[in-house]
């Protein structure tokens, strides 16, 4: 205790941090890390989602992620949420600014019912959860919405409307995240989540990220499947217009031998 403050190290790092508030997302994932080596709605179109996971970040002595981590040799650039936003590269990478993210948003699936949830419930539910339980002003709340079987949650926080004491979106969507998979870092102090006394079960939660500069990732980093669908649109492209073509040509020969045949008949007719 500091002045009344309950104050402790961080697994696997050893920075102090403030018992009574969220520990930072970078903090946590290092933590989580150590330990474990020890034992529908349209979206942005700058939005992506953490498709590397759990990793080893390197952290900033304020417990922020620093702009370039690494794996070996293998070097990328990530967000103020820690999620990577370039290519992968050589140790040669520059990464110049940690990027902020200015928008989260959160979507869940929930099980199938035979009816909808009520959702004034829903949206007080979620809001409530959010400001008291990780502590974020309301403000950065810019939206719950339902539509069966989805609930789609918008965290807004812009560098200059955060000041020094507020929590920051990106912690509070891991904790969030990690709630509602049953993996809570508050481990005595499960998330109960009932709506109207029913508890509620998901399917899937899934987490975009939305930068205040776009992401850099270059067609290599596009899944197979997503290429295999990009080749055969363009494949089916180019059927087409070869077919309209030769339909075309076709036409042309018809029309002309057409008016020859014509020309013969009217010839044939002033013999």
């Amino acid at each position: 205790m500091v002045n009344g403050v309950c104050w402790c190290d961080s697994v696997g790092s050893r920075v102090s941090v403030n018992c009574e508030t969220l520990t930072s997302k970078c903090l946590l994932m290092k933590a989580e890390v150590t330990s474990s080596k020890s034992g529908r709605r349209e979206k942005p179109k700058d939005a992506f989602e953490d498709t590397d996971g759990l990793y080893d970040p390197e952290c900033e002595n304020t417990g922020v992620f620093k702009a370039k981590q690494c794996n070996g040799t293998t070097c990328w650039c990530v967000n103020t949420a820690g999620v990577r936003r370039t290519d992968k590269h050589d140790e040669d990478l520059k990464c110049n600014q940690l990027v902020r993210t200015t928008w989260i948003i959160i979507e869940m699936k929930h099980a199938e019912r035979n009816s909808p949830l009520n959702t004034e419930s829903l949206k007080k539910f979620f809001r409530d959860t959010i400001t008291n339980r990780y502590m974020l002003d309301g403000r950065y709340v810019t939206g719950v919405v339902y539509e069966k079987p989805y609930i789609t949650i918008d965290l807004k926080q812009n560098s200059s409307d955060k000041s020094s004491g507020d929590v920051d979106i990106a912690d509070v969507a891991y904790y969030f995240e990690k709630d509602v998979k049953g993996d809570s870092i508050f481990h005595n102090n499960m998330l109960n989540m009932s709506i109207d006394n029913e508890v509620l079960r998901f399917e899937k939660t899934v987490v975009y990220y939305v930068d205040e500069i776009a992401p850099e990732f270059s067609m290599k980093s596009l899944t197979p499947g997503l290429i295999a669908v990009i080749v055969v649109v363009i494949v089916a492209v180019v059927a087409a217009i070869v077919v309209l073509v030769f339909t075309r040509r076709r036409k042309g020969k018809y029309v002309k031998a057409e008016v020859k045949e014509m020309n013969e008949m009217h010839r044939g007719l002033n013999a």
